[in-house]
């Protein structure tokens, strides 16, 4: 696992030690990575705390551990225990049906996702859990709750919803 650092965070770099960060394959030049240690924790963390919290990667500030409870995406166990520990213990609440069946959408979507791959174009969908959970929240409101299309009609009106979204970006 990797925490990716743009050029343009020129104060986390600094707040780093300069044996830590790599150069980041396939981006352009000054995109850099930071990889986790042995013990599959950021290098970063001392004493279960951010030791560079006020100059911390932009990453990490937009990272929230609450997609994975939100989505139902699996967290590797192995990998990543404190994140899995962490998503185990989120419970959201409704206050309405509705709300508790734009969940249940939401989980269907992201379930989709992982479970029919293969039905989309080469590539389109992540295999990072992170990245999964996100493009779950991004297009799960394009994704139909009770259908009568078949999964590869369903995968190829999402895969037109992620297009559009790219294009606006």
């Amino acid at each position: 696992m990797f925490i990716h650092i743009e050029p343009e965070e020129v104060e986390t770099i600094r707040s780093i030690p300069g044996e830590l960060l790599f150069q980041a394959p396939w981006r352009p030049e000054g995109h850099l990575l930071m990889g986790y240690n042995e013990q599959g924790h950021c290098p970063m963390l001392v004493d279960n705390q951010c030791s560079i919290y006020e100059t911390r990667p932009q990453t990490c500030r937009d990272y929230d551990c609450r997609v994975f409870a939100a989505t139902g995406v699996a967290v590797d166990v192995k990998r990543q225990p404190d994140i899995a520990k962490r998503v185990a213990a989120w419970v959201f609440e409704h206050d309405s049906a509705e709300s508790r069946a734009e969940e249940a959408r939401l989980k269907s979507a992201a379930a989709f996702l992982c479970q029919n791959r293969d039905l989309f174009p080469p590539d389109s969908i992540p295999y990072n859990p992170s990245e999964v959970a996100l493009l779950a929240i991004r297009i799960y409101k394009a994704f139909p709750g009770e259908s009568t299309q078949t999964d590869a009609e369903i995968a190829r009106a999402l895969s037109i919803e992620m297009d559009r979204l790219q294009a606006i970006e």
